[in-house]
């Protein structure tokens, strides 16, 4: 930590204030935004980390932003989705990004076919028709979209992989898709 020291009577030591960084300031507005798009995507992958980084800005916006804040949000309501995507397989997924591991993952089709394929998992996406996994599937050699929730069992195979651009993999699929969240 850079500390800076000045002796004598006076004198004492603190922080260097330049290499601090400033508090958290959203606007009241800003924060209600947030919390509006979390509580949208209750049914998406990560909503339980959505919700706990929620609480951690709430917590340390100054009370006055923070009250009105609460006071946009009680004015909004939100019909959800039905079902959600709370589901131990999503924490295996996010370990495959995370540290590029392959999965091997149990999917039904469409169709109500099993199969068991091993993939590279690239990101996931939204359509009107649910949540879905784009992924390099070993098994077809090809990109593929799999919906979450047709994902019956997911499970770490210890190979690692060398991630593939997620715009890439999705070019070659037949969605058409919004911008990355964060640009």
């Amino acid at each position: 930590m850079p500390i800076w020291a000045q002796p004598g009577p006076g004198g004492g030591y603190g922080l260097d204030i330049d290499t601090t960084l400033p508090p958290l300031n959203l606007t009241p507005a800003e924060a209600t935004a947030v919390a509006t798009a979390l509580a949208a995507a209750k049914a998406m992958p990560l909503a339980e980390a959505g919700q706990s980084a929620l609480r951690k800005i709430l917590a340390v916006m100054a009370a006055a932003p923070r009250d009105t804040a609460s006071n946009l949000v009680s004015h909004i309501r939100i019909v959800q989705e039905a079902g959600t995507l709370t589901n131990p397989l999503y924490d295996t997924i996010q370990q495959a990004f995370v540290e590029c591991i392959a999965a091997q993952i149990t999917y039904q089709d469409a169709q109500d076919r099993v199969t068991v394929r091993v993939i590279e998992p690239a990101g996931i996406f939204r359509t009107p028709n649910g949540w879905f996994l784009a992924a390099w599937c070993r098994l077809r050699r090809a990109p593929r979209a799999f919906r979450l929730d047709r994902i019956s069992q997911a499970t770490l195979t210890g190979e690692s992989f060398t991630p593939r651009s997620l715009d890439t993999l999705l070019a070659d699929l037949p969605y058409e898709l919004a911008q990355p969240l964060l640009t």
